[in-house]
């Protein structure tokens, strides 16, 4: 016989009141969403974060990859671990300072360089459809409330 009190298993269950207003809720949400559409569109191979690591030794070559993690908010290891990978797949590469032997410091490959040049491109394409739904100020504004719900929440981390 069955039990009449089971939930049907037919209709998906909703998630409660107590997670939807919860903004880490939401930003988990919003963060499995990106995730799947980055590769889709812009590269299956590399990682958002491999993707910021390129950005930033583009912008800065020849820095080490400590002072880099930061700008990336990355933590010191991860960035040795991402870093190892770009440098396996060919697209930077790490050289010791020579005024101490535990700074590696990083630059873009040629091949570095073609592969931020395309998911750069695709990932402002990406850019441009997660924000369609909007007009440019908009866009600017949730993208100035984000970074400053980010500083916000990575303050947080800093205080006691």
């Amino acid at each position: 016989m069955a039990d009449e009190t089971a939930p049907s298993t037919s209709a998906r269950p909703r998630p409660p009141a107590a997670l939807t207003t919860a903004p880490g809720y939401q930003v988990r949400r919003l963060y499995q969403a990106y995730l799947a559409v980055w590769i889709r569109a812009v590269d299956p191979l590399l990682t958002g974060p491999q993707f910021a690591v390129l950005q930033v030794v583009d912008a800065s070559p020849g820095h080490d990859q400590r002072s880099l993690a930061s700008a990336v908010a990355l933590d010191t290891s991860t960035m040795t671990d991402v870093a190892r990978r770009l440098e396996k797949r060919g697209l930077i590469v790490r050289t010791t300072a020579a005024d101490d032997g535990r700074r590696k410091l990083l630059y873009l490959t040629e091949e570095g360089k073609q592969t931020l040049d395309d998911a750069n491109r695709r990932a402002r394409l990406l850019d441009e459809q997660l924000l369609e739904p909007y007009g440019p100020q908009q866009r600017d504004d949730i993208t100035n409330l984000l970074a400053s719900l980010a500083d916000h929440w990575e303050q947080l981390t800093q205080d006691g």
